[in-house]
């Protein structure tokens, strides 16, 4: 027994524990929040799709290098001289957009702004769902085309940034008027964040798809574009045959019902609550056959 413990007296003493001061303690605290802030960054932008790319190859090549794929491991020790320089031209929208944030005086409270999505915690409420359900039925009855852009996880900035501020609060009279034949706000898409819309006459990226149908204008090209760009869900209205459709994840849905949409809306709705508690701590924060 005595040498069961002599020998773990010999292993304690060969252990090095280092002297933690406060300076430490500061300094490790520092870095987990530059880290946690370079997460939350990454999870609100197009990078993090990429992110999850890369970490799939890297993934890739440990596998082929604990099982010494001879050539797998050649091919990638031959470009990982310019696998820095691919990265960087890769998130060079990111990483300019970060460094123009790093002068923004509201980049901490953006940061740290709690959730204002309500009492119960959903992004947009039930109220706002129905004034736009509401608007876009009639909408459609009147043939009005409208092009609304509902943010989720991924923040809109850079497409706000394109149109004119609104701040205003969600209702469908409102989002009637915007969309209105010959009013100078009518071109263009509404973005809204919760349960407020947030800008108007928004430029959208295009989709470059070529499966999408030749009868579907730069409307719906431009929500099928902003939706394979983000996580947004966008609905479309028809201005030449008053049909609804909708655009999520790269997916267009067409001749969507009123039932429909407010369903598709309370989905978006409870997804984001699930995204939402699985926060912790709660800081702010495919395409589909023509149907004729």
């Amino acid at each position: 027994m005595s040498t069961i413990w002599s020998q773990i007296r010999i292993f304690l003493n060969d252990l090095y524990f280092p002297k933690i001061q406060a300076i430490d303690i500061v300094e490790i605290l520092i870095l987990a929040f530059l880290i946690y802030i370079f997460m939350e960054w990454i999870q609100r932008t197009r990078a993090y799709t990429l992110l999850k790319g890369i970490l799939i190859v890297v993934l890739f090549i440990l596998v082929a290098t604990i099982f010494q794929m001879a050539a797998i491991l050649w091919i990638t020790q031959r470009l990982a001289s310019v696998a820095l320089l691919a990265l960087v031209i890769i998130f060079q929208p990111e990483l300019r957009k970060a460094l123009e944030q790093l002068g923004n005086k509201s980049l901490l409270s953006s940061v740290f702004l709690f959730e204002n999505a309500g009492e119960k915690g959903e992004r947009f409420s039930d109220r706002t769902i129905s004034e736009i359900v509401r608007a876009v039925n009639e909408m459609s009855e009147v043939r009005t085309g409208a092009l609304i852009v509902l943010e989720q996880n991924i923040l809109l900035t850079e497409y706000i940034d394109t149109g004119i501020m609104l701040d205003a609060e969600v209702s469908s009279q409102l989002l009637i008027n915007i969309f209105e034949h010959n009013t100078p706000l009518h071109d263009g898409a509404v973005i809204l964040r919760g349960d407020r819309i947030t800008a108007a006459t928004c430029y959208l990226p295009l989709s470059d798809n070529a499966k999408i149908s030749k009868k579907y204008g730069t409307r719906h090209r431009a929500g099928l574009g902003i939706s394979e760009a983000s996580d947004s869900f966008t609905i479309i209205v028809s201005e030449e045959t008053g049909r609804v459709s909708c655009a999520y994840m790269g997916v267009l849905t067409t001749g969507v019902t009123a039932s429909g949409l407010r369903e598709q809306l309370h989905q978006m709705q409870k997804r984001t609550l699930r995204m939402r508690d699985a926060r912790i701590p709660r800081f702010r924060k495919g395409w589909k056959k023509d149907e004729t």
